[in-house]
């Protein structure tokens, strides 16, 4: 393995490092204390904590032994070192938290803004973990394995989806309903945040712009913002008469300097911009 291969690796565990960290924080102090479970083995071991009394990073660590060999069978083995070191400092920060700080320490005193940031927290730290290509273990990792079949369907919602159980035994084990509609709504922005993280930073912009001076476009593009411009050919339904398309695709901070290079040299020109959600190729992300 080269230098630029072991600075990949090692980027990949520092991303596993602090997501884990971050998950921690928002799992003891934000959603823990109110028994707000956001699905996965972590809300599971909530769920435990809460009758047997039995601690959270005990159970994830326990519960995670036969995922993991699982995974190491379908994922192979570099995914399945990633996710047993991310399992193990999810584990790790959990009991050192509870060691240096406490457990039950209330953050906050309203119930909704425990679920909100405490969804934020665990959403990022996720979405780093999985960005590094590992899992901490729990239904993130069942989601994983499902993924490997089912890769139309993203991680996060594949977790979703297996999650609104364990969302649904905290509300019993609590004995409210409100806890369960709490734990919704933290898995809700736990999932939406770790979608954001694991697949939309890398989103564009696509331009479809038609102008009479489409050369004049097309070059002022290529010289200005140093991007492909495609020439699609067209024809006009009314007038019947061919004309160039123009299709580019930019990144979030080129878009207002594209639609001023078409707005200076054609005020007339009609242009369509739609997100791209991911962007693989030269001049964009590398194909992994």
């Amino acid at each position: 393995m080269g230098i630029k291969g072991k600075s990949s690796v090692l980027l990949d565990y520092i991303l596993i490092t602090v997501g884990t960290l971050i998950m921690a924080l928002g799992l003891i102090y934000f959603l823990e204390p109110y028994t707000i479970a956001p699905g996965g083995v972590t809300g599971l071991a909530i769920v435990v904590n809460k009758v047997l009394g039995i601690p959270i990073d005990v159970t994830n660590l326990v519960i995670n032994i036969p995922l993991f060999i699982l995974g190491l069978m379908t994922l192979g083995s570099r995914f399945g070192l990633k996710t047993a070191y991310g399992t193990f400092m999810l584990s790790l920060f959990i009991r050192m938290f509870i060691i240096s700080l406490g457990q039950n320490i209330i953050m906050v005193e309203d119930l909704l803004l425990a679920a909100l940031y405490g969804g934020v927290l665990m959403g990022v730290g996720i979405g780093l973990v999985f960005r590094a290509g590992g899992t901490t273990g729990g239904t993130d990792l069942a989601a994983s394995i499902l993924n490997k079949y089912f890769p139309n369907m993203s991680i996060p919602k594949m977790m979703m989806a297996l999650d609104l159980v364990i969302v649904t035994l905290a509300g019993i084990v609590n004995r409210r309903l409100e806890t369960s509609l709490y734990s919704i709504i933290a898995l809700y922005i736990l999932v939406k945040i770790a979608d954001f993280i694991v697949e939309d930073l890398s989103y564009g912009k696509a331009f479809f712009i038609i102008s009479k001076e489409s050369k004049a476009i097309g070059k002022q593009i290529l010289t200005t913002l140093d991007r492909g411009v495609t020439v699609l050919k067209a024809t006009g339904f009314y007038t019947g008469n061919d004309r160039d398309v123009l299709l580019c695709i930019v990144d979030r901070t080129q878009v207002a300097k594209l639609k001023n290079i078409v707005h200076s040299i054609d005020g007339d020109a009609f242009i369509m911009v739609t997100t791209v959600h991911e962007v693989l190729g030269e001049g964009f992300k590398k194909f992994e």
